[in-house]
């Protein structure tokens, strides 16, 4: 199991907080500073089971300043997006696990994170 977070996020600090109560056997990756390349943005995307524009932080400066809120949201745009997730990783919305049965979530609630733990 892995979790990407943002040591300065409250919901990534609660996220590795419950996985530590839990004795949960995880690693933690930093996404900002170790940055997702599209291949992996794309492989949680799979695991995930949704599109780069539903894990896109859109209120961030970065997507303000890239305009992604009015970017279109269909299959010919997907590698525009996943390009600016990798070229930006803080629009990646967070904290994401991966879980041990191959699958993902993003973990922004505590039942989030225990049905990562459960899979």
């Amino acid at each position: 199991m892995e979790i990407w977070i943002n040591p300065a996020c409250s919901k990534c600090r609660a996220a590795v907080d419950l996985l530590d109560a839990e004795g949960a056997e995880y690693t933690v990756r930093r996404y900002l500073e170790d940055v997702p390349s599209p291949d992996e943005i794309r492989d949680v995307l799979g695991r995930l089971g949704l599109d780069p524009w539903d894990i896109a932080r859109t209120q961030e400066p970065a997507a303000r300043e890239l305009g992604v809120k009015e970017w279109p949201r269909e299959a010919g745009s997907r590698e525009r997006w996943i390009t600016a997730l990798s070229e930006h990783p803080e629009l990646i919305q967070r904290p994401i696990i991966t879980a041990q049965d191959g699958s993902a979530v993003v973990a922004r609630t505590d039942e989030a994170v225990r049905d990562a733990l459960g899979r």
